[in-house]
Formats: C-alpha cells, sequence, structure tokens
C-alpha cells in the first residue's frame, strides 16, 4: 500500500472513528466496544484497499483527487434519486437555475422502478425542440448505456460546456429514439398568460423559480386591466411542469388563499420540519378556479395542487401527477462546492404524502397526444386538448368548488 494511500486511510479511519467516538461515547465508557466501531474499522480498510487496486489497475491512470471526488459523489447519490453532490461549476449551474436559467440540454429527469426516465422537457429547451417526451426512459448518453439506478451518472453525462454536441437515446413504447443536440443556457421564461374569454383567464407555469409568485400576480393583473374588471374564472395549467423552488411553491397557492396550511414538511432536523400557511388575500376574491395536471406534474407543482385541492379552492383536472414527495436542501461546502441532500418528506394540508403516489385529480382526463405546446407561446386549442376543453366546460357551468373569500 503506497504511503499517500496511507494516509488517506488514516484520515478516513480517523473521521469514521471520531463519529464512532461521539456517538457512542457512553459504551466506550464503559470499556466495551460497540460493534460500529469495528464495522468502521473495516470498511475504512475495504475503501482504502478499493482506492489501491484501481490505483493500480485501471486502464488510464487515476489521481488521489479524482478518486476522492468520486467516492464523494458516490457516496451522496446513492441515497436516494434526489440527492447529490455539486462541484462548483455544478452548485453554480444550480444557482442559476433557480432564478430562470441554466446549462444544459433542458429536461427534468427521475428515477423510476430503477430506470432513468424524464419527467419533463423544459419549453423551447434542446430537449423540447428535438423532440424528447414525459415518460422517456433514457438508455443511452453519446452511445454509453445507462444502467438502471445510475441517475447520477447520467446527468454527469448529459453536462458539458454550453454549444457542445451530446446524443441521448430513448426508449418509448419499445422504440429506441436518437435524438442529438447541443447544449447550451436554458433560459426559461415560467409564465404565459392569456383570456381564454371574456374574464376566463388563462396562466401556465412552466417551472418554479424565485420570480414566479411575482409574474403570476401581475398576469393576473394584466388580464383583469384587458378584460376592464376582475375575472369570474381562472385555469392554472401546470402540465408538465416539473417543479422548482419549494418556496415559490408557497408563494403561488398563498396567492389564491385566504387562509389555510398549504404544506407542511418533516425531517430528522429542527430546519427540516416545517409548515407553512397562506396569508390573507386572494388575487381572485374567490372566483372559480381549475388547475390542470399530469404525469409531468411534479414536485413544487404537486405542492400547489395539493394545496388548492385540499383547501377546497380549485378543481384539479387531468392525470395523476409524477408523486415527488421529497424535499432537497442545499448545502455550501469549501471552495464553492455543495451537496443537494434529501432532508424533508412533504405533506399537503391533509396530511397526506404525495411521494410515489402523486395528486389524484378530482376529473380524470387522459393527455391528448402534443398537449400542452411545449412551447409558452404555442396557441392553445381547447378544442383538440381535451383537458383544457374540460377545464373550460366547468368553468363555464360554473361547478367548480369556491374558497371563502367575500
Amino acid at each position: 500500500m503506497s504511503l499517500k494511500t496511507r494516509a488517506i486511510l488514516v484520515i478516513v479511519v480517523g473521521t469514521v472513528m471520531g463519529l464512532s467516538l461521539s456517538l457512542g461515547g457512553g459504551l466506550l465508557a464503559a470499556n466495551q466496544a460497540p460493534p460500529e466501531e469495528d464495522l468502521a474499522w473495516e470498511q475504512a480498510r475495504l475503501f482504502a484497499e478499493v482506492m489501491e487496486r484501481v490505483k493500480r489497475d485501471y486502464v488510464e491512470p487515476l489521481d488521489d483527487a479524482t478518486l476522492l471526488e468520486s467516492a464523494i459523489r458516490g457516496m451522496v447519490a446513492d441515497l436516494d434519486a434526489h440527492s447529490q453532490y455539486l462541484d462548483a461549476e455544478e452548485y453554480r449551474d444550480i444557482r442559476i437555475s433557480t432564478t430562470g436559467s441554466y446549462t444544459g440540454i433542458g429536461i427534468e429527469v427521475g428515477e423510476i422502478d430503477g430506470t432513468v426516465r424524464v419527467i419533463t422537457p423544459i419549453a423551447g429547451s434542446p430537449a423540447a425542440r428535438s423532440g424528447m417526451r414525459s415518460g422517456d426512459q433514457i438508455i443511452a448518453v453519446d452511445g454509453y448505456p445507462i444502467e438502471n439506478g445510475k441517475l447520477g451518472e447520467t446527468m454527469a453525462r448529459l453536462r458539458g460546456r454550453p454549444g457542445s454536441r451530446v446524443s441521448v437515446t430513448v426508449l418509448r413504447d419499445g422504440d429506441a429514439i436518437l435524438h442529438d443536440m447541443r447544449r447550451e443556457i436554458v433560459r426559461v421564461a415560467s409564465v404565459h398568460h392569456e383570456l381564454l374569454s371574456p374574464a376566463i383567464g388563462y396562466v401556465r407555469l412552466n417551472q418554479f423559480s424565485e420570480t414566479t409568485a411575482r409574474e403570476v400576480s401581475r398576469s393576473i393583473d394584466r388580464m383583469s386591466d384587458e378584460n376592464r374588471g376582475m375575472l369570474d374564472g381562472l385555469i392554472l395549467d401546470l402540465r408538465n411542469n416539473p417543479g422548482g423552488v419549494l418556496d415559490a411553491a408557497v408563494d403561488v397557492s398563498d396567492l389564491f388563499l385566504d387562509s389555510g396550511v398549504i404544506v407542511t414538511a418533516d425531517g430528522r432536523t429542527s430546519e427540516a420540519r416545517f409548515a407553512r400557511s397562506a396569508h390573507r388575500g386572494d388575487v381572485l376574491d374567490g372566483a372559480q378556479m381549475i388547475v390542470l395536471v399530469n404525469a409531468g406534474s411534479a414536485s413544487a407543482s404537486e405542492i400547489v395542487a395539493g394545496a388548492l385541492q385540499d383547501q377546497g379552492r380549485a378543481l384539479i383536472v387531468g392525470t395523476g401527477t409524477f408523486g415527488k414527495g421529497l424535499v432537497q436542501t442545499v448545502m455550501p461546502l469549501s471552495k464553492g462546492r455543495a451537496i443537494k441532500l434529501t432532508t424533508s418528506r412533504y405533506y399537503t394540508p391533509s396530511g397526506d404524502s404525495i411521494h410515489e403516489t402523486g395528486i389524484t385529480p378530482d376529473i380524470y382526463v387522459d393527455d391528448t397526444p402534443g398537449f400542452p405546446n411545449l412551447s409558452l407561446t404555442g396557441a392553445l386549442d381547447r378544442e383538440a386538448d381535451l383537458q383544457l376543453g374540460e377545464a373550460l366546460d366547468r368553468i363555464a357551468s360554473r361547478g367548480v368548488l369556491h374558497s371563502n373569500a367575500k
């Protein structure tokens, strides 16, 4: 074993033993070595042994820093499908994405039954223009097969310099489809609005960023001005919205609620346990509201749909949602790095967890192929888009639940 590897072993063992001592001091004081201590030593030795073998026998030379970073990345990624180690560039990208733009091909991905699948492509992104769809299974990136359960590896292969080419092979209905794209800075306009008929507004959200709630509020104001009066109803379209910033989802929900719980979360630390409630003031003053969802509606979208459904504020129309009920916290580390760690499970006002189950719509209407249009500015078709058509019929017949706004 080399001196460098021995030094690394000492550091690893020291760290593990430090944790063991801090957690098991009482047992050690009783002069009883806990089984965890023996396991820690054994695992540390195994780590050093594997690292030495890789350095000696791997087909290409690798330095210690590369191997250790890979070990850290693997440790965090192995926790669940959403936790991730972020190097300085990745951390910078995720900070940018909360403001409405990021680098990549523009897809939200998730792990379902051990396979890596597209939750939804972002409107206007390279992935959307190439024709990738929600539910596509990613089976290869640049010709390298994606193994089951390798979400972190898939995301790493999709990253790269803006302008560089990447090919992604997806499996859809048994057919392998190759998408050849260029990576780019994906700038996401998160809100589109228009009046569908006098006094009936439509707002579509692509994602939840720091500015989304303000954009929604401005959109409603503009439609009210165009209508020369308050709206009689609103259709909020969250289809193919992969989520985003949790606080943005809370703020959007709060726009339409006068009171009540929006979301609660439970985790191991005090910071991971919280509840968010609505403040007085409904921007629609109790007007009718329908929320459109589908299998591409995830995370923050599900918080909004669940809150408005449980509080009796809106009717949910569409198909079952994706079912991502975990909260990730981004924790800065030294030298510009960070970890994105799952810290909580969130719950709808009724106390239900939607993780791996999703939000069940009040009115089930299957997706119409091609809708919603992945471009925010794409023309709406209330006849061809069956979910949108159902929402309009429901509002026209006034068969929508109301809030208690006066």
